[in-house]
């Protein structure tokens, strides 16, 4: 396994520029599979979870060629399905959680969709009945094997539109079902359906290739069904989880930062949530421009004088994701803030790593931390840590870039899954990082 040794306490400054949306991106390669037709994506970024999705693709038969960096032709026109029942597949699908998102186009394009447990970040909970159930309501039959814990969707007649109401507005389910039902006759509706601009993008990304999506953007989809769709040119968007990251960075660092091409309408309230936290940001055409926050950052209360709280919720809420590094945030910042984490049990469980650098947190239960911030008048310690899931490792990265003295971080394949050639964009702006096997 790889580490990462960092020397913090260095001041940052220049421009960097975001990745492609890696949770995009997965949504947006399983919709390949609906069309025989060639589709030419952009924008696609070079991380391990991506890449494997990839390479998955190759191997049910989808004919992959790389343009240039970051975008990809892939054509469907000899898919072998029967793939899916190889031992081979059981051990690949196992090891990506957006390996799901394959189900919903190979059962409405072929009848069938199978798939293994499906791994990721360990953050708690994860489940999958929101995807099965929608399935299942379109007129797919489930069936699931215990043993070796591998689903499966059959819909020989092909399915049927319908209309169904979520149990929870999850994202992956949403895209899902959203394509499957692109092929299904008649009409479907989605109400509590996830409205993230990764949906957006998705069901933009479908539209254009002959889908009859309407409700975009909103939390009710509507779908006619279509024969078939045609090939099509999509680009993904900037990653506003990384943007969120490099937001982090600049503040904990008093680093001068520009974060170029953000997609300054496409970031939702991210922006004004890192202001509570006392941050200040420019918007400068469609970049974000952080001075150097020398004199460090206040945190505003409440309308009443309350502890400031930061929860994450459904699009067009806070999203779960940036929680960590706003946590991070919060330990140098001037003021307290409670940390609510709604969706996930084990996300607050790296704060331990924080609280040897020195940070002052309290972890009242899974779900909350209270952040008693440093005010800079106390730095963080470098340590050595080991990186639990994609979103805690970035911000024990930013925890370690800010300490004092030379940090190591292990097990950073889990930071690679989600961030593109990381240490290298870091030292274009001044960090010192390197990377050791």
């Amino acid at each position: 396994m790889g580490t990462f040794k960092i020397e913090g306490g260095v001041a940052l400054k220049g421009e960097i520029t975001p990745q492609g949306a890696k949770n995009e991106a997965l949504q947006i390669l399983c919709a390949v599979l609906l069309t025989p037709e060639k589709v030419t994506i952009n924008n696609i970024p070079d991380i391990i979870d991506v890449n494997k999705l990839i390479t998955l693709l190759k191997n049910l038969g989808v004919k992959v060629e790389k343009l240039a960096k970051g975008s990809y032709t892939f054509q469907s026109d000899e898919v072998n399905v029967g793939y899916l029942e190889t031992e081979a597949f059981k051990k690949e699908g196992g090891s990506l959680r957006g390996s799901i998102m394959i189900v919903g186009p190979l059962l409405a394009r072929f009848g069938r969709g199978y798939i293994p447990k499906p791994g990721g970040d360990k953050i708690g909970r994860r489940r999958l009945d929101t995807h099965f159930e929608g399935f299942i309501n379109l007129g797919a039959k489930f069936r699931y094997n215990r043993e070796d814990h591998f689903y499966g969707v059959e819909a020989a007649d092909g399915l049927q539109g319908a209309d169904m109401l979520l149990d929870e507005a999850s994202v992956t389910g949403t895209a899902n079902i959203v394509m499957a039902a692109v092929l299904a006759k008649g009409t479907t509706t989605i109400y509590n359906a996830a409205c993230e601009p990764y949906l957006q993008q998705l069901s933009k990304m479908l539209n254009s290739m002959g889908a009859r999506i309407t409700g975009v953007g909103s939390n009710l989809l509507t779908i006619e069904g279509v024969e078939k769709l045609s090939g099509c040119t999509h680009t993904i968007l900037p990653d506003m989880i990384e943007i969120g990251s490099w937001i982090g960075l600049a503040a904990m660092t008093r680093s001068e930062i520009t974060i170029k091409n953000v997609s300054w309408d496409n970031l939702g309230i991210i922006p004004n949530t890192f202001r509570k936290l006392g941050i200040t940001l420019e918007r400068r055409g469609d970049d974000i421009y952080i001075p150097a926050h020398t004199n460090g950052y206040e945190v505003k209360t409440d309308i009443d004088g309350s502890i400031l709280t930061i929860a994450d919720a459904p699009w067009p809420g806070f999203t779960p994701d940036l929680l960590s590094i706003v946590l991070v945030v919060a330990t140098q910042a001037k003021g307290d803030v409670l940390i609510h984490q709604k969706m996930f049990e084990s996300r607050l469980f790296f704060t331990d790593k924080l609280i040897d650098m020195g940070a002052k947190i309290m972890l009242c239960d899974p779900h909350r931390a209270v952040v008693i911030g440093h005010d800079f008048k106390s730095q963080l310690k470098a340590t050595t840590m080991s990186s639990p899931d994609i979103r805690a490792g970035i911000s024990l990265l930013i925890a370690a870039l800010s300490a004092k003295g030379t940090s190591t971080i292990q097990n950073i394949e889990q930071i690679d899954r989600g961030y593109e050639d990381i240490e290298a964009r870091l030292r274009a702006i001044g960090a010192k990082i390197s990377r050791e096997d």
